[in-house]
């Protein structure tokens, strides 16, 4: 018999375990390991007695003849029956851990949102789709290419899509066209999986009803939901957190060696611990998991699983049963101390470790002064990977069928522009051009000249759309803009309007990333994680792994930008599988700060026209004040000598080449008499959305070009460069088309040198010698000038690298703030008593807690949105806890390189700098000076030091290490050995080491550099404030209805 209240502790509580033997045992007599944990030391109190019912009492027997107990844990899972349970409780009136009632909530994911939002309990935004039978059409609901539409509200992909039932683990995800398109499946871990990405499907599901939910950035240890947060509560209280890695990213489930799952417990913030209670009171589950996704400074519940406990944390098990046998007491025989014992019964008989011989030597690189520095913070700014050349199209159509579909696109505006990007509009532009392209193919006789060019240039549009085979999105897009208009009448004869007579179409495509550019990119993600983060031996996975590692992404919007960061991602988290997830997952846009050159157009239009001046007129324009020393401050520095005298044999040379890719292109022409793949349903090429991840073996021994582009669209990139580059007309250069002779140049020596193109080898040394100097002076003829054209194009990023330092030092300084502090009082305690192994769990969550914002809270943390996850050192088994490095990885294009880097170099020029030397050493200097280009994969790179021995007002105690690479080593194209050899058939070109910009010894202080940047920055003001998602404002801020629901529902297990 149960114990009656006012008994004495002779007579035990009883607890019984109504639950599945499957769900909390090994085998019929052995508890599972956190059951057993748990109540092998609520036993070891001596209080109580605990009864297991067993699947055959359960099923079989009538409640009248189960057990009777004072206490009762139940919980429902597959096959359970709730009401007989819930029967049971009824004659016998136990105390309920977990209330019966609510847990038929649990299995339906509507109800669960349902009930969240009702207690004011924040979710992700949502919309529901309910059929009563497979496939049912449903008027509210509208599927298109990149979203759905349930009764009116859209979700742009990516989104998530989960069965309604609770109990069907089949949750997908489907990611948009520019990304590439597919669909992630997440199941129940089988073996080492957990997801499955299926790139073909991009339909969502039918047969069922459905949750529809936008794919939340989730901040943290990486940009997005690289982690679950996984909280654990043990009555209102008390809550547990801990992050595993999402199945979202690649799938791979991270395991120990005892191939047990691998999770870290983090730490909450105020305001999810309070979201912790409310889920706890509202579904009235004292013992209850709940998954937890953080997103732009907020958090959000999206699951609610019932009765969950924590695997493999003995410190949580103490905790737990501590905490219920508080409850179990104050339940069943208040009148006795449920206070938590100095010295727990289960740790008596542990032997007491000495504090002696645990300090230990920091395990941080040894700086060049001696001391032992810790790494705080790396920071790169790097370029997006080897690309195809950029190209675009441009012509005049007055067609009938094109005019029309440029009115179908802009809302039947006559004067509006039209932009064609989606796989529909593509389509539709690629079916009109089939019809108006000519019977005559490229290069045959005309009589009108202009009419054989508008007819080439249609094939080379209908070429381009048809490349790859699928519409991705991220590479093509087509401009229609009306150029004339004429009056007519109207179609129902009454009144006149306008319609547009002409347009002018731009098709951009090209630049997409290549194979040899993605290579780049993981190799490059490998280097980074191998030899950035010293320490620890197994260096930043164990920091990552542990969250310990805070990893921002960030892109422009530019697709081979984006794909080299996913790339790159992909090696330096040790990563497997598509691009696509760990684009969508990782990997942020910020356009603003890492696209464009629009905030200097006008002073680098006169940076090109003193630069042609300098070319063409073959003069020299230099400083008064300039010295051989100083050669880096001459007016056109790195242009050849008598640049000019080699604009006729580049000419020459180009038009050699773009000749016999004409007889290529004439060749395939004539021989193309099958119908084309494309005219049949064309089949999907993920590659050519990601980037191509292989070499086209197949095309090669063909005798056709790299990749997807044929001859035809080499031909048209050819003859562009040969017509833009020299206007034979009016005898005039273009010297601005010399970087695109260059990059084309070195494209085809790449991928293309099978084709053995005659005089590309000179064509490409003479380009290069000129581009080695007009590509660096584009920015600006001289280091004024470049400096204020890099601090107009860099400003907004400048700013973020500011912020970013600042936020580590803060967070450092307050780490190392609260250390002292803690050792302080830790020397007093043990002075006093020996007892630290035996402290106290924590139960109960103080109220000063929930109202105070823990320090920086409110601060400007980067842009004020994102989320940190912190290792909680009090329940994780990590050597040094404290550890934290913070990474911020910024993939731009060449411009924003150039930009950062003339800053750098040049900041002491500027007016409010006189007397301060530069941030780069003069070795450093001279050898930026020779390097003329910042190929595909160049990388900045800021690292900053902690030195824990200084002081905290020390100026030195934080150190920047100032590193860069010159990006793509281009030797293989010019040497003729075996290795050169071997990489030209790979494609691929070997990225440079770092270089230091500082002299060996030297100490850069962060307050050093700060003054340094600062002029040249956007201010932290200036970045937008952060943003409150719609509905949730924080828990003390809740309708007072809300409150009064929450304050009814507790204490609910009281009977």
């Amino acid at each position: 018999m149960g114990m009656e209240e006012g008994a004495g502790v002779d007579n035990k509580i009883t607890i019984g375990v109504c639950v599945m033997e499957k769900k909390v045992k090994c085998s019929p007599e052995v508890f599972s390991a956190p059951m057993g944990q748990i109540m092998d030391r609520l036993q070891a109190f001596g209080e109580f007695e605990i009864i297991h019912f067993g699947d055959k009492v359960i099923l079989e027997d009538p409640v009248e003849s189960w057990p009777i107990c004072d206490c009762l844990i139940a919980f429902h899972s597959s096959g359970y029956p709730l009401e007989k349970v819930q029967a049971y409780s009824s004659l016998r009136k136990p105390f309920l851990v977990n209330d019966l009632d609510p847990q038929y909530l649990l299995h339906d994911r509507r109800k669960v949102y349902e009930h969240l939002e009702m207690y004011g309990i924040p979710v992700p935004r949502y919309a529901c789709v309910n059929r009563k039978v497979p496939n049912q059409d449903l008027d509210y609901f509208v599927e298109d290419e990149d979203f759905v539409e349930v009764k009116g509200e859209r979700f742009w992909k990516p989104f998530v899509e989960k069965p309604v039932n609770g109990d069907d683990h089949s949750i997908m995800i489907y990611y948009p066209s520019s990304a590439g398109g597919g669909m992630k499946e997440l199941f129940r871990k089988v073996g080492n999986r957990s997801s499955e990405f299926h790139p073909e499907v991009r339909r969502v599901r039918r047969e069922g009803s459905y949750i529809y939910e936008e794919f939340m950035p989730t901040g943290g240890t990486d940009v997005k939901a690289l982690v679950i947060i996984q909280v654990y509560t043990v009555g209102p209280e008390y809550a547990h957190a801990e992050a595993r890695k999402s199945p979202v990213v690649d799938g791979v489930v991270m395991r120990n060696p005892d191939g047990k799952e691998v999770r870290y417990p983090v730490l909450l913030t105020p305001a999810e611990k309070q979201m912790a209670r409310e889920v706890c009171i509202a579904f009235r589950q004292a013992v209850c998991g709940f998954d937890l996704l953080r997103s732009e400074g907020s958090s959000y519940v999206c699951v609610v699983n019932g009765w969950s406990f924590v695997k493999n944390s003995y410190k949580y098990y103490d905790d737990a049963a501590c905490v219920l046998r508080k409850m179990f007491l104050d339940a069943k025989a208040p009148h006795l101390s449920s206070t938590v014992p100095p010295i727990l019964p289960w740790k008596i008989n542990e032997p007491v470790l000495s504090n002696e011989g645990l300090t230990r030597q920091g395990s941080g690189i040894i700086g060049t002064f001696g001391q032992s520095e810790e790494l705080r913070c790396v920071i790169a700014v790097i370029r997006h990977g080897d690309r195809t050349p950029k190209q675009k199209v441009k012509l005049k159509v007055t067609e009938e069928k094109l005019l029309n579909l440029m009115l179908k696109y802009n809302g039947g505006k006559p004067r509006a522009e039209t932009k064609l990007k989606s796989a529909v509009e593509l389509q539709d532009l690629l079916d009109a051009t089939r019809m108006l392209i000519p019977r005559t193919g490229p290069g045959e006789s005309d009589s009108d000249a202009e009419a054989l060019e508008h007819a080439d240039k249609l094939r080379q549009v209908k070429a381009v759309l048809e490349e790859g085979g699928h519409f991705s999105g991220i590479y093509r897009k087509v401009q229609l803009k009306p150029l004339k208009w004429e009056k007519v009448t109207k179609s129902d004869g009454e009144g006149e309007e306008e319609r547009p007579v002409e347009a002018l179409m731009v098709l951009k495509y090209g630049g997409v990333l290549t194979h040899a550019g993605r290579k780049q990119a993981e190799e490059l993600g490998r280097y980074f994680r191998n030899n950035m983060y010293p320490g620890e031996g197994t260096g930043l996975l164990r920091l990552h792994s542990t969250y310990r590692h805070d990893l921002k992404i960030y892109s422009s919007d530019e697709g081979r930008v984006q794909m080299s960061a996913a790339a790159f991602a992909k090696g330096l988290l040790d990563l497997e599988g598509q691009l696509t997830p760990i684009l969508v997952s990782l990997v942020s846009k910020d356009s603003s700060m890492l696209d464009g050159l629009d905030t200097a157009s006008t002073e680098m239009e006169e940076a090109k026209a003193q630069l042609n001046e300098i070319i063409t007129a073959g003069t020299k324009l230099v400083n008064d004040y300039v010295s051989s020393e100083l050669p880096w401050m001459i007016d056109g520095a790195g242009l050849p000598p008598h640049a000019d005298e080699h604009l006729p044999e580049l000419i020459k040379l180009a038009k050699k080449v773009t000749e016999q890719v004409r007889l290529l292109a004439k060749d395939e022409e004539e021989n193309h008499t099958e119908p084309s793949a494309y005219d049949l349903a064309p089949p999907y090429d993920q590659a050519k959305a990601l980037g191509k991840s292989n070499i086209d073996v197949g095309r090669i021994a063909a005798g056709l070009p790299c990749g997807s582009e044929g001859f035809l669209l080499m031909y048209a990139r050819w003859k562009k460069l040969e017509r833009d580059l020299y206007n034979e007309r009016r005898d005039r250069f273009d010297i601005t088309q010399i970087p695109d002779v260059y990059d084309s140049c070195k494209y085809d020596l790449l991928h293309n040198s099978h084709l053995d193109l005659k005089g590309l080898d000179e064509l490409f040394k003479i380009a290069q010698l000129l581009a080695d100097g007009v590509i660096p002076n584009e920015y600006g003829i001289n280091p004024q000038q470049k400096l204020k054209i890099g601090s107009k194009i860099a400003r907004r990023l400048l700013g973020k690298i500011l912020i970013d330092l600042r936020n580590t030092r803060e967070e450092a300084m307050s780490v190392a703030e609260l250390k002292n502090s803690q050792d302080q009082v830790s020397v007093s305690l043990y002075s006093s008593k020996k007892e630290d192994r035996y402290s106290q769990p924590k139960l109960y969550i103080k109220s000063d807690e929930l109202k105070r914002p823990t320090n920086g809270e409110n601060k400007d943390e980067d842009d004020d949105k994102e989320t940190k996850y912190r290792l909680d050192p009090k329940y994780a088994n990590v050597m040094t806890p404290e550890r934290h490095v913070r990474t911020r990885l910024y993939f731009t294009s060449e411009s924003h390189i150039h930009s950062l880097m003339n800053v750098l170099r040049y900041c002491n020029l500027d007016e409010s700098l006189q007397g301060e030397e530069s941030l780069v050493c003069q070795s450093a200097l001279e050898r930026l000076c020779k390097t003329k280009e910042l190929d595909y994969m160049s990388y900045i790179v800021l690292r900053l030091f902690e030195n824990t021995e200084e002081s905290l007002e020390d100026p030195e105690r934080f150190r920047i290490e100032l590193t860069c690479s010159r990006g793509a080593d281009l030797s293989p194209l010019e040497k003729k050995d075996e290795e050169a050899k071997s990489l030209l058939r790979e494609h691929t070109l070997p990225i440079m080491g770092p270089e230091r910009l500082q002299e060996v010894g030297s100490c850069l202080t962060l307050e050093t550099m700060e003054k340094m940047i600062r002029p040249f920055a956007m201010p932290p003001e200036d970045f937008p404030p952060p943003s409150i998602p719609a509905g949730f404002s924080g828990y003390f801020s809740k309708s007072a209805a809300v409150l009064e629901r929450l304050v009814k529902l507790w204490p609910f297990n009281k009977n």
